[in-house]
């Protein structure tokens, strides 16, 4: 979601066959983490074709922590910390925060030192707010979002990705998709739309079994059943066709969706601290 001013073919797919109980014994662990609520005083912007012209509506800001082994991914990084305590309204937004992720893995005895990746589904404020916090993490970002980023004045993201940007910091970028661990658990699966470098995650849980986060592709249910395309997404076409991909991948593996911004959605998880496994 951009909440300042406002496909490819399944084959391409990196990822395996069923896991077999054999390859699930290596520990594997998502948290969904709290990081922020979204007030819309107007849903209008979330379609192009005036789908939900005046409806106000309440949004949660989720992230997402995955344990493979001994290395952490952390899945987009919500809003910024300095929300914490108060909120800030523009436009039809007003944000706010009431934990940061940092404050959040102290409850699961870790600390930023312990987040070996940094994935970002796409660039916006809402995804990218506490970054910086992770600076020796390695990052996992699209290469068209980067070079989004790098080519035109896109502030925000700048600053809250300087430590890889401009800093020097690790980064893993790929234009496809990218199997984060090398072992076909946890998968950044390419959906470009919403921006040219957009992602969802496909996680392989063991017991739950296979999720797939949304990213910013749907921001709530309804989107799935009426393609929903928000007026302010950088490519109409590519978002139609990821989701379209999307939905294939969800069928072909009896997926469980979650999609990042539905109160509703992220309930299919555990609510922190317990992990889906």
């Amino acid at each position: 979601m951009k909440w300042q001013a406002l496909g490819i073919g399944l084959a391409g797919l990196a990822f395996a066959g069923p896991l077999s109980a054999q390859d699930a014994e290596p520990t594997i662990e998502m948290w969904r983490l709290d990081c922020g609520t979204i007030e819309l005083s107007d849903t209008g912007p979330f379609s192009d074709a005036h789908l939900y012209d005046g409806e106000p509506r309440t949004l949660t800001d989720s992230c997402y922590l995955i344990r493979n082994g001994d290395r952490y991914l952390l899945w987009d990084t919500g809003l910024p910390a300095a929300l914490k305590g108060t909120s800030m309204t523009q436009g039809v937004f007003t944000v706010s925060i009431e934990r940061t992720i940092v404050e959040q893995l102290g409850d699961l005895e870790l600390s930023p030192s312990d987040i070996s990746f940094v994935g970002l589904s796409h660039y916006h404020d809402d995804h990218i707010g506490q970054a910086a916090d992770f600076p020796g993490a390695t990052l996992l970002m699209s290469a068209n979002d980067i070079a989004a980023i790098r080519d035109r004045p896109i502030e925000s993201a700048a600053q809250q990705l300087a430590p890889w940007i401009s800093g020097g910091g690790a980064i893993a970028d790929f234009s496809r998709d990218h199997d984060v661990f090398g072992d076909g658990r946890v998968t950044i699966v390419a959906t470009p739309g919403h921006t040219p470098g957009h992602s969802a995650l496909l996680v392989r849980l063991p017991e739950t079994g296979d999720v797939l986060l949304s990213g910013d592709l749907y921001h709530f249910r309804e989107q799935i059943e009426n393609r929903g395309v928000p007026q302010f997404n950088t490519d109409r076409a590519d978002t139609l066709a990821s989701m379209e991909r999307f939905m294939q991948i969800d069928e072909a593996l009896e997926a469980i969706i979650v999609i990042q911004h539905d109160p509703g959605d992220i309930e299919r998880l555990p609510a922190f601290p317990e992990a889906a496994r």
